[in-house]
């Protein structure tokens, strides 16, 4: 697995394990998946919303909205598949606060 995924991944792990709960952050760009947290993530929710997935804990996005990405419930849409996304930003109120977002490419279908 490349390192400079791991690197950040590493930081947010020992970041939430410490027993102050201080916010945890992604300094760095790093790709996690992302998703319509109720359609594909199973949160609880009202509405189809965006979420990311660290660590395998999923959070609702702050600052980017889910149709600001395209059709959601188009073919390959984030309420249909759960896609990738480089992100930088910090887990706050349990939600992440998204300071940059990029949803990468879908994969090519096999």
């Amino acid at each position: 697995m490349n390192r400079a995924f791991l690197a950040p991944l590493l930081i947010l792990g020992l970041a939430s394990g410490c027993a102050t709960s201080k916010p945890v952050a992604l300094t760095e760009p790093t790709v996690v998946e992302t998703a319509c947290g109720e359609c594909q993530f199973h949160m609880k929710g009202d509405s189809c919303d965006l979420a990311v997935r660290i660590l395998g804990k999923g959070y609702y996005v702050k600052n980017v909205d889910i149709d600001s990405l395209g059709n959601a419930h188009g073919k390959d849409g984030l309420c249909n598949a759960i896609r990738q996304a480089r992100v930088r930003g910090f887990v706050e109120g349990g939600k992440f606060v998204a300071e940059e977002f990029t949803l990468l490419p879908s994969a090519p279908a096999r």
